[in-house]
């Protein structure tokens, strides 16, 4: 199937320019290019038209898992017939196995796994598998090890129609590929034999296929609704891949318990020679204890440290990876195309995974802990990265020195489709050095003016008691402010940004949060304090992602407060005034009038308050016509509802729906009486 672009707009201002550069680009086989867009001239839409030009199947890296959610749902809304999906580490909590040798603490791993990022992920691998129309938007967690894509689809099961086998060998097939047999609910990965017949759900879906048997055939194949037990249709063939990702032949797990005791059995001469018995007992305790729970279950806590015995690697060599899932040409090079977002935060994320891992590991196996082996449950080191993915393309407003080293093309995107130019900038003095008295009294002339106009003003702080004092400060001058930091939980901030929006404050005042991804159209003016103070917060890429802040509004402009002008600021001055000519003449040529954005205030808070009211209008719905107050019903229901959010990635959404599980499952609470009584009535 291919790729087929989905717009009410069509590209303008640099982007079709930089569309076109970066196709011929990748069409001449450029190994490397940049995309350098300024904030807000849409490089995701010229990243979905470079796609849909190319039509290769794509991964999109973030840094972060938010930024990649916000990016599988942009992709989504420009691709609605392919498969966009989401591919993210799936821990909710994540305690890795450590030991700190100054004080002999040893830490164990725990871990709580989402199984609906489970679900998400093996629907990633299974689409990679099968289609060749998909685009993955994944954080780091793409370079950790993962099951072989061989193996995996090796054991995949294709159900049909007419099939010839028994019940009993059909119900061993799915034990051996990590099924579970359940009396209770169904839930991906579980199955259920009832009578004749086998219900599944799989893996990656949430919904039932029940399969008929008479004799030694599948006579008929039907998918049901798991809630309501509707039918929702007939298929003749499906396919059913394995629960997990790692996946173990019997011959593979006796040959790999072979080479664990191979390997103890080295180490432990190493230690007992080198006089290190308490490490030496230590880990043969360990490990024969792991051994006898592989032989015996085929699973222990820290099974991943064994995976290279597992995957039959040699010492050293690579893990597969999510990488080993893309598709490959006739000559064994990748045959896809990688889009890496806001490149200058995310490359230096990828090349730091594996030194900090490896260190942590090293410590481990040095006191007895793991075996040497160990070491190779590890994330690619990013040379590897690098040989495992083809064409590669860099974007950010920003890029670093490395992009700008390798890339055979560096596009510019500075015009932007609405016209606006990057903001005035000036810098002033601090006047009272060592002082904030003299820059704060200037900015508050500044912000006064601003907010009497009906603009927003932002400022930004080197700390977070330095924004809080200076909120307490500004307070006091009759301002309506608010600080904004990281010590704010998700929601609260996503809250006072619209409020701030709305005009609940005129002043906001942050650290670092007012960089990369806030969109603000009605902020005027951004006062920078301290911004001679070298570091990374005041650095040529911070002071232009801030600056690029104020950039969605005609009246932006932006005060740096400084007694001198560092290099840090004098380059991100040459870059904004370059940026800012450039953008002027070309609305000046093509007589252009810039405009502020106008964008509605219609926050992620508003659409939870709008999902919680759709949510009790279907719920008294259900409770009237389908299940007649039956509170078991209402609170799976409840769960549908909260998968349906995690798919599209509304994940305060489906926090909300938890919560009013939780509460439906509260023996005191309201509905659980109001059903209680029902029930007694009955």
């Amino acid at each position: 199937m291919k790729f087929r672009l989905s717009a009410n707009f069509k590209p303008a201002g640099d982007q079709p320019k930089a569309i076109s550069q970066l196709v011929s680009g990748l069409k001449e086989g450029k190994r490397f290019q940049t995309l350098l867009g300024v904030t807000g001239s849409g490089k995701t839409f010229t990243a979905a038209n470079v796609i849909a030009a190319l039509q290769m199947p794509t991964l999109v890296v973030a840094h972060n898992k938010t930024l990649a959610a916000q990016l599988s749902q942009e992709y989504r809304q420009f691709f609605p017939a392919n498969a966009v999906h989401y591919f993210v580490s799936y821990y909710d909590y994540y305690q890795p196995e450590a030991y700190i040798a100054p004080t002999d603490t040893y830490i164990e791993k725990e871990a709580q796994i989402n199984e609906e990022i489970d679900r998400l992920r093996h629907a990633s691998t299974q689409a990679l598998l099968t289609r060749s129309d998909v685009i993955i938007a994944a954080s780091v967690s793409c370079i950790y090890g993962l099951g072989s894509p061989e193996e995996y689809e090796k054991v995949n099961l294709k159900v049909q129609v007419g099939e010839e086998g028994n019940r009993r060998d059909f119900l061993r097939k799915l034990v051996a590929i990590h099924y579970e047999r359940t009396s209770a609910d169904l839930s991906p990965g579980l199955f259920r034999a009832l009578g004749g017949n086998v219900e599944i759900m799989p893996v990656s879906e949430r919904v039932i296929y029940r399969l008929e048997f008479e004799g030694k055939k599948i006579v008929a194949i039907t998918k049901v609704d798991p809630i309501s037990l509707e039918i929702l249709g007939d298929v003749s063939v499906f396919y059913l891949f394995p629960a997990k990702h790692f996946i173990t032949s019997e011959e593979r797990l006796a040959a790999a318990l072979k080479s664990i005791k191979a390997e103890l059995k080295e180490r432990l001469k190493e230690l007992e020679a080198a006089g290190r018995l308490l490490e030496a007992d230590r880990l043969r305790r360990r490990t024969n204890y792991d051994l006898a729970m592989i032989g015996e279950v085929g699973y222990c806590n820290g099974i991943e440290n064994y995976s290279r015995h597992f995957s039959g690697k040699l010492p050293g060599q690579p893990p597969d990876t999510l990488l080993s899932y893309f598709p490959r040409d006739e000559a064994g090079k990748p045959a896809f195309l990688t889009v890496i977002d806001e490149s200058h935060v995310t490359v230096p994320q990828i090349r730091g995974m594996y030194e900090g891992d490896a260190s942590r590991k090293q410590t481990l196996v040095e006191h007895g802990f793991r075996l040497p082996s160990a070491r190779d449950n590890r994330p690619l080191k990013f040379p590897e990265f690098l040989e495992r993915v083809g064409q590669v393309l860099f974007t950010s407003a920003t890029p670093s020195r490395y992009e700008k080293q390798v890339s055979e093309r560096m596009v510019e995107q500075v015009i932007r489709p609405t016209g606006l130019p990057d903001p005035r900038v000036l810098v002033r003095p601090v006047n009272v050095k060592g002082s904030y008295r003299g820059e704060v009294e200037d900015f508050l002339s500044e912000a006064r003016a601003t907010v009497k106009a009906g603009g927003r003003v932002l400022a930004t702080t080197l700390t977070k008691k330095m924004a809080e004092d200076l909120t307490e400060f500004v307070k006091k001058r009759e301002f309506k402010a608010t600080y904004l930091h990281s010590d704010i939980n998700t929601l609260e901030r996503i809250q006072i940004l619209s409020d701030f929006r709305r005009g609940v404050y005129d002043c906001l005042i942050g650290v670092n949060l007012l960089r990369e991804g806030l969109d603000l159209p009605e902020v005027e003016f951004i006062a920078i304090l301290d911004s001679d103070r070298e570091g990374f917060l005041r650095s040529e890429t911070s002071l232009i992602q801030i600056i690029g802040r104020a950039a969605r509004n005609a009246a932006g402009r932006v005060v740096l407060y400084a007694d001198k002008v560092t290099e840090s600021i004098r380059r991100a001055l040459d870059e904004t005034n370059r940026r800012r000519a450039k953008q002027l003449a070309y609305n000046k040529a093509h007589d252009i009038t810039p405009r502020t954005i106008r964008k509605k205030v219609a926050d992620i808070t508003e659409e939870l308050k709008s999902e919680r009211e759709r949510a009790v209008r279907e719920l008294a719905a259900i409770d009237r016509t389908r299940f007649g107050g039956d509170i078991v019903k209402i609170i799976k229901e409840k769960e549908r509802q909260m998968s349906e959010a995690v798919k599209v990635l509304n994940f305060e959404t489906a926090a909300m729906l938890r919560d009013e599980i939780r509460e439906l499952r509260t023996p005191n609470s309201k509905s659980s009486k109001k059903t209680t009584e029902r029930r007694a009535v009955k």
